[in-house]
């Protein structure tokens, strides 16, 4: 107990030293950052394309997709709920960018695909949002964007890690 105690202890003096400091210095701007380039991104769809992220997101997906994907499986995808993504859908469909099919074998799901005109119309936005994501990188060398990626993805696996070493039995 005492050894748990001295764990616990070690751990908590660790708050508020600069280490930690700098560590939720790190996530605040990286989060401060990331905010600020989807509102530059969210304002560019809108003004040049009058559209949204979310329907930006559900379109690369099923660009992604050419054989279409379930709701479900398009939920999964975007990490949001089914009920996000059907109104997106629905007025998708309504403009003639998506097609909605019922899918063989079970009458409850739809599957849903982009249409030939939904295909060109997202080439259109993604090749506009490359566009836009280079202009604002551009301020980083290709060394410091490397760099930049390198730091995320070791974040990401230790978050994997972590995530696996909490679901063991």
């Amino acid at each position: 107990m005492k050894k748990a105690e001295g764990q616990l202890a070690e751990q908590s003096s660790d708050i508020g030293t600069v280490p930690s400091k700098q560590s939720l210095r790190a996530w605040l701007k990286l989060l401060k950052s990331t905010k600020h380039v989807e509102a530059v991104i969210r304002e560019k769809l809108r003004t040049e394309f009058d559209t949204t992220l979310p329907r930006f997101d559900v379109m690369a997906a099923l660009y992604r997709f050419e054989n279409g994907l379930k709701m479900t499986e398009l939920s999964a995808a975007l990490r949001v709920s089914n009920g996000n993504v059907t109104g997106i859908v629905e007025r998708l469909v309504t403009d003639g960018l998506v097609l909605r099919v019922p899918v063989e074998n079970d009458k409850r799901a739809m599957l849903v695909c982009l249409t030939k005109k939904g295909r060109e119309e997202f080439a259109a936005l993604a090749a506009a949002h490359e566009r836009w994501i280079r202009e604002i990188f551009s301020v980083l060398s290709p060394q410091q964007s490397a760099e930049l990626v390198t730091v995320i993805d070791t974040i990401e696996h230790a978050l994997a890690l972590q995530n696996e070493h909490d679901h063991l039995p």
